[in-house]
């Protein structure tokens, strides 16, 4: 039995009128993004209600690092792509590897 799954495909999914395209090797795989406005719009949460209470934050793991920690279980390497430049990696070491384009990206978006 094989101790890694493989994979050869290329998808681009439009969502809102944009392209996203999810492209995998071997074991690697890459989700472009078109921009930094793509990236916010998926991750935003749903509009909240007038006098809409925030819960206490309960402690427990972090999403990104759930991720990071499924992609080296399964032995691939997620490479998260806004414009064409790496966002953030997962699978390669213990935390996530996020790049100063991730930082410098989310800082430009609060000035939109």
């Amino acid at each position: 039995m094989a101790s890694q799954l493989e994979i050869e495909a290329q998808l681009v999914i439009t969502w809102n009128g944009h392209d996203l395209q999810l492209v995998a090797a071997g074991t690697y795989l890459i989700l472009n993004l078109p921009s930094q406005q793509v990236l916010d719009l998926l991750t935003a949460s749903p509009p909240k209600t007038p006098g809409y209470v925030k819960p206490a934050k309960k402690p427990g793991p972090d999403p990104l690092q759930q991720i990071n920690d499924l992609a080296r279980q399964l032995g691939w390497v997620l490479d998260l792509r806004v414009a064409g430049k790496t966002y953030v990696t997962f699978g390669v070491q213990r935390t996530p590897k996020i790049t100063l384009n991730a930082v410098l990206g989310k800082i430009g978006s609060f000035f939109r």
